[in-house]
């Protein structure tokens, strides 16, 4: 469904920024503008540019005239989204206020909004590779190149080619190692990198030209490209050598251009991990047909598992406090790098689920369960995952159910190690089970354990303790006293002291059995 939230989120932070959303997923009809007055034509479900200069008296008209007619949000600059009448005229009318970035061209900005509804109503039939972006952008780079009348590559922030346009036959090795490649080298990176190109490209400066290099390379003329302040990539040019401010500057305007398909292409992106994400979402919660699952996320018929993790909030660089969310973002770039595509991802209830195959092949259970042991994560003890049992597709929301309960485990630490799989601890989850039950039923509360308890927080004893142990390694003296880190006679005077405290008769095999489940219950509940 094309709902505002789902509209927001695919643009993304770097242009819009959600300030109040009553009805988050209230459906999107179209994108229209407003124009300097409050009483522009709105319909039901419509997106609306407040294009109104700094007038809050208008922009105010406005959002009361698009609650009226049930608009979905208004759309604002940074100086009426913060204006604190705007902000209640929205509460009052019960209509969305969304914040959209200072520097966004409002042009830009239909056709980018119009595309994420495009892409959403159409997006069972997205694809990875056949965008007609893609196509664009290797028209873009021929423009580009006669204006500059150079080569040139159109490349992400990654230094990946995105597109590229002709005569790269007429420039350097380390070029044509980049077209071939579909990224910059690893040690041509590097000269650039010395050379400090990336950081000039981070200061947002026009363009920058690199002379030529003692190893033969030849000089570039680059243009970062960007939106909303933030670096989306950049254009390459190879060219004989420096080039005049109005040929320079004329490249340079192609930057804006590129910068709106290179958003239409995060745009499509987004579309298709959102749809593959709620997708298997479904899966595991055992609301999708096995086999539509099984076609558009490209699962085979071999059995998955599925792989819980849990991360928590650390101190990162900085003192910066880095959030949850942020930290499984992170993790799953990494464990898609670490592992290979076969894995499947969502998230949801503040966890991150993964489906891979079983087994040890290529991006399997094994190797996740490898690379997810060297995240330093584990260590630090903020990161922790489970897997379920192996399952066919039409099982994986059995297998979800067993890699949380094992992940419960870990997480209290009732079992050693950060990351397990559910089969590997039975004899936790079962004593974890009777625990549960009996605690349900008030087990605990029966007899004299209370009484060992109670005295044990009164007097800062251990009989409690004591006595799991004894039970434990049924009786043996030795055994329960070296758990105990204690000398065996101090042990008989502690069993001495509780018996005359509580009046259990040890021998009664009855009483041993009522015991060990209490003191499971107490531990394991």
């Amino acid at each position: 469904m094309r709902s505002v939230r789902s509209v927001v989120d695919r643009v993304g932070p770097t242009l819009l920024h959600t300030v109040s959303l009553p009805d988050a997923d209230r459906p999107v009809g179209d994108v229209v503008i407003a124009e300097g007055h409050p009483h522009a034509r709105v319909a039901t479900g419509d997106l609306v540019l407040a294009v109104l200069g700094d007038s809050v008296e208008t922009a105010v008209g406005l959002v009361h005239t698009c609650g009226a007619n049930g608009a979905a949000a208004v759309l604002c600059k940074p100086r009426l989204a913060q204006d604190a009448e705007v902000r209640k005229a929205a509460r009052s009318a019960g209509v969305g206020l969304i914040e959209v970035h200072a520097d966004t061209s409002w042009a830009q900005l239909v056709w980018l909004l119009r595309t994420v509804l495009d892409a959403i109503a159409d997006e069972a039939e997205a694809t990875d590779d056949t965008q007609p972006e893609a196509a664009d952008l290797f028209r873009l780079a021929d423009a580009a190149a006669s204006v500059v009348d150079a080569p040139v590559t159109i490349e992400d922030i990654n230094s990946r080619v995105l597109a590229y346009s002709a005569r790269q036959d007429l420039t350097d090795p380390a070029r044509v190692s980049t077209i071939m490649d579909r990224r910059i080298p690893d040690d041509v990176l590097a000269r650039f990198r010395s050379r400090g190109v990336f950081r000039e490209l981070s200061k947002g400066r026009q363009t920058i030209y690199v002379p030529e290099q003692k190893d033969g390379t030849l000089p570039r003329l680059i243009v970062p490209v960007r939106m909303g302040g933030e670096l989306l990539g950049s254009m390459w040019a190879v060219v004989d050598g420096p080039v005049s401010e109005e040929r320079a500057a004329a490249f340079a305007d192609a930057a804006p251009v590129v910068a709106v398909h290179l958003l239409r292409r995060r745009a499509h992106a987004n579309t298709r991990r959102h749809a593959n994400a709620e997708l298997l979402r479904a899966v595991l919660e055992g609301r999708a047909s096995p086999r539509r699952a099984a076609a558009e996320l490209g699962l085979t018929d071999a059995d998955h598992r599925v792989v819980a993790v849990a991360t928590s909030r650390q101190q990162g660089e900085g003192d910066e406090e880095l959030g949850a969310e942020g930290l499984r973002l992170a993790l799953l770039e990494r464990l898609s790098t670490g592992i290979g595509n076969q894995t499947r991802a969502t998230e949801f209830g503040g966890l991150l689920y993964l489906v891979v195959p079983d087994g040890s092949g290529v991006g399997g259970w094994a190797a996740l369960r490898e690379t997810l042991a060297t995240e330093p994560g584990c260590e630090q003890g903020w990161l922790r995952a489970a897997a379920g049992t192996a399952a066919p597709v039409g099982e994986l929301a059995r297998s979800r159910g067993e890699a949380e309960e094992a992940l419960g485990l870990v997480r209290a630490g009732l079992v050693p190690g950060a990351v397990i799989g559910f089969d590997e601890v039975w004899t936790a989850l079962a004593l974890h089970r009777v625990a549960t039950a009996a605690g349900g039923a008030g087990a605990v509360e029966l007899g004299p354990l209370e009484v060992l308890a109670e005295h044990d927080r009164r007097q800062h004893s251990d009989y409690v303790d004591t006595l799991y142990a004894w039970l434990r390694h049924q009786g043996d003296p030795r055994a329960t006293a070296r758990e105990l880190s204690i000398h065996p006679n101090t042990l008989r005077y502690r069993l001495r002291k509780l018996l005359s405290l509580t009046g259990l008769d040890l021998e009664d095999p009855e009483t041993r059995l009522a015991l060990i489940a209490q003191l499971i219950t107490l531990r394991w509940s």
